[in-house]
């Protein structure tokens, strides 16, 4: 009968899920030795929220959707699962078994998919088609690059640096860098040419120092905004909301004056009203006021979702 669900198939593919978990390991493929280890998590209808949504506010998470009886994803299974392991963490796989899971398999339907194995990757809480069928592993893992440095491209993902003093031993003061000292020094005398050479000069000796970026990113933020007129370009970009150059303008106004999600949310409509090279000026202008922030700060990452569902 249409629509009617296969209870029995639904069973066994219920149970073999849970001798794989009992087993330790992953969905379809790892029965095959994919071996994603912990970063592979077999996923349901009750789960799916918890384990893909949420999580992926915090890390990418690519879902891939298969079947016992599906040759094709026996053959992906195995290589999303070592592609998991190799990335340690960077990505967790999540696993779905439509037919244990018929709530998610007509979901998988709803947005136009026929076949499996079929890949989303879910990024801050949005879905994204992916992969639709099976292909050798050099092709996945290039897929897969694409994807990733795409994200980061439009600003979806952060780049992931870790300062360099972040390797020391816990409990242990990183020396005072005299750069820093003659930075700060030239911020306190209002001399932001000079701490802002001072900062690119850290940024020489250690690119990936985060702190160093911040520095430079607020200074760069404070030598825009020096010459402008608050009100007036508040007031122009309020009546003219197609005006790119006002949009970014007023974005730092805000910014500086601690409006930071209203300087955020600017930008993102911007970005929604745009299209070519006005919203790629929109888009890279948002990142550089990202950089301003701590990469924690929760304003930021609800910005970056709020980037990738416009730009998507």
């Amino acid at each position: 009968m249409h629509g009617a669900i296969d209870l029995g198939a639904r069973q066994a593919a219920a149970k073999k899920q849970q001798d794989r978990q009992a087993n330790g390991g992953g969905g379809g493929g790892a029965a095959a030795g994919g071996g994603g280890g912990a970063y592979v998590v077999d996923v349901t209808d009750q789960t799916f929220n918890t384990e893909v949504v949420e999580r992926s506010r915090t890390v990418p998470v690519l879902v891939d959707f298969w079947a016992e009886w599906c040759g094709p994803c026996k053959q992906l299974g195995p290589i999303l699962e070592k592609l998991a392991g190799e990335a340690a963490g960077s990505w967790i796989l999540a696993k779905v078994d439509i037919d244990a899971n018929p709530a998610l398999a007509q979901y998988m339907q709803q947005m136009g998919v026929r076949g499996i194995p079929f890949v989303a990757a879910v990024v801050g809480g949005q879905l994204l088609p992916f992969l639709n069928g099976a292909a050798p592993e050099p092709q996945v893992r290039q897929a897969i690059d694409q994807l990733f440095e795409a994200l980061r491209k439009e600003g979806i993902l952060p780049e992931g640096d870790v300062p360099e003093n972040a390797a020391g031993q816990a409990g242990q003061e990183p020396a005072a860098d005299p750069v820093f000292a003659e930075a700060e020094d030239a911020l306190q005398r209002g001399d932001l040419d000079g701490a802002r050479a001072a900062f690119q000069r850290a940024l020489e000796k250690s690119p990936q120092d985060a702190d160093a970026k911040r520095g430079l990113a607020l200074v760069d933020l404070s030598l825009r905004v020096r010459s402008l007129d608050a009100g007036e370009v508040l007031r122009k970009a309020g009546a003219e909301p197609g005006d790119v150059q006002a949009q970014i303008q007023a974005s730092d106004i805000e910014l500086v004056s601690g409006q930071i999600e209203a300087a955020f949310d600017r930008l993102v409509a911007a970005v929604r009203r745009t299209a070519g090279d006005d919203r790629d000026a929109v888009r890279k202008h948002l990142l550089t006021l990202f950089e301003v922030m701590p990469p924690d700060d929760p304003r930021v990452g609800k910005a970056r979702r709020g980037l990738q569902s416009a730009l998507f």
